[in-house]
C-alpha cells in the first residue's frame, strides 16, 4: 500500500480518505501513481487536499505472489512466451494446479485496508475509486459494508448483469495461478480503442511499461531480454451482478456512485453468449437501485484512460465527485464530456 497524503495539518480534524484499486493486469503503481507529466492521478487528488492509498491485492504489484515466482505456474497455453527459459525452467502442467486468489479473499484483503485507514487516520468512513476489475471486488464490499464506504468511483468496470451470485462448491479451483502478458501485446490491445488523434503519447508505451515492471521484480527477468513479462494473477470471481448490485438499494444510497468509461472502451462492453465474459457499463447504472447514482461516458477514450488525452478531465471529475457528490449539479443522470472537459446531458 502506498499514501498520499495531502491533507493541511491544520484540518487533519476534516481529513477525506480515499482508496484506489486496480484492475486485473496493471499493478496500482502504473495505473494510478504513474510518475510521468501530469498522469498520476493519486497525485492529482493528494495535491488538492485528500488522503489518498492505493493498494495492490495479493498477486499483483507489490504485494506478496505466492506460487508466482515459479515460471512454471504459468498458465501452459503462454509458457511458450518464456524465451529465452528462465534458469531451470521446462515447460509442463503447473506446480499449483490452482487459481490464485478469489472474490472472498479479495474482499476480506480490501476490508483489512479499510479498517486499517479508518483506525490509523480517523476517519469514518473511505471514499472509494476503482478501475476495471477493481469493481469486483469493491462493489459487493460496499453493498455488505455501507457503513465503512463513503462513495463509490468505478472508471470503466467490469460487470456481468448475469454473471454467477455464488460460490464454487469449492476452493480453490483447478486451474493455475496466473497469465502473462507482453510489452507489444499490452500496448497493440490498448491501440485496439485510440480511435481519434492524439488519444495516447506514443512515448506511452515505454512509460507505462516500465512502470509495470517496477512493480514486478520477477516477471521484469522474464521473457524478451530489456524488455520482460506482466505477470497476471488468475482470480475466482463471483457475486457481482444485476442482483447483487442492487441488493438493499445501498448502492445508490446510503453509497453514492459515479461511473465513468470511454466512449471506445472494448474491455467494459462486450458481447459474448458466455454471461461470465458478457460486460455492460450502461447495465450496471441500471441495476443500481438506488437514485444517487451518475453515468459519464467520456469522448475519445478508451479503457485505458488513464494514461490517455483525456486522464486529467478524469481527475477532475473525481475531484468534484469528491467534493459535492454530484454531475453538473445533479445526483442522478447519464452525460457525456468532450475532450475540453465540458460535460452535457447524454442525448
Amino acid at each position: 500500500m502506498r499514501e498520499r497524503d495531502g491533507t493541511n495539518n491544520g484540518h487533519l480534524d476534516e481529513r477525506t480518505a480515499v482508496l484506489m484499486l486496480h484492475g486485473r493486469s496493471v499493478p496500482v503503481l502504473a495505473g494510478f501513481d504513474l510518475d510521468y507529466k501530469t498522469y498520476s492521478w493519486a497525485e492529482a487528488l493528494a495535491k488538492a487536499g485528500y488522503d489518498v492509498f492505493m493498494m495492490d491485492l495479493q498477486g499483483s504489484g507489490l504485494s506478496p505472489r505466492p506460487t508466482m515466482n515459479e515460471p512454471r505456474n504459468v498458465n501452459p497455453a503462454q509458457q511458450n512466451l518464456l524465451k529465452p527459459r528462465p534458469p531451470g525452467f521446462t515447460p509442463g502442467s503447473p506446480y499449483y494446479p490452482f487459481q490464485l486468489t478469489n472474490s472472498n479473499s479479495d474482499r476480506d484483503e480490501l476490508n483489512t485496508v479499510v479498517d486499517w485507514i479508518i483506525h490509523n487516520r480517523g476517519v469514518k468512513k473511505v471514499a472509494f475509486i476503482g478501475w476495471s476489475a477493481a469493481a469486483f471486488t469493491m462493489g459487493p464490499y460496499a453493498v455488505k459494508n455501507p457503513g465503512k464506504v463513503s462513495s463509490l468511483f468505478l472508471l470503466a468496470p467490469i460487470f456481468p448483469p448475469d454473471g454467477t451470485s455464488n460460490a464454487p462448491g469449492s476452493l480453490p479451483l483447478p486451474g493455475f495461478p496466473m497469465f502473462v502478458s507482453t510489452k507489444s501485446g499490452t500496448w497493440n490491445g490498448w491501440g485496439n480503442e485510440a480511435l481519434c488523434a492524439g488519444q495516447r503519447e506514443p512515448a506511452m508505451k515505454d512509460v507505462v511499461w516500465d512502470a509495470i515492471m517496477k512493480s514486478d521484480p520477477v516477471g521484469s527477468t522474464w521473457g524478451p531480454v530489456g524488455e520482460g513479462l506482466n505477470r497476471i494473477r488468475n482470480f475466482v470471481r463471483w457475486g457481482w451482478n444485476k442482483t447483487t448490485a442492487a441488493q438493499g438499494g445501498v448502492l445508490g444510497g446510503s453509497v453514492p456512485v459515479l461511473i465513468a468509461y470511454g466512449e471506445h472502451d472494448k474491455q467494459a462492453n462486450t458481447s459474448s453468449e458466455d454471461q461470465e465474459l458478457n460486460f455492460s457499463v450502461p447495465a450496471l447504472y441500471n441495476a443500481i437501485a438506488g437514485d444517487h447514482k451518475l453515468m459519464v461516458k467520456l469522448d475519445c477514450a478508451g479503457h485505458s484512460v488513464v494514461w490517455e488525452m483525456q486522464h486529467q478531465n478524469l481527475h477532475n471529475l473525481s475531484k468534484h465527485w469528491l467534493d459535492h457528490l454530484k454531475v453538473d449539479g445533479k445526483t442522478q443522470g447519464i452525460f457525456d464530456m468532450d475532450t475540453n472537459g465540458a460535460i452535457s446531458p447524454a442525448p
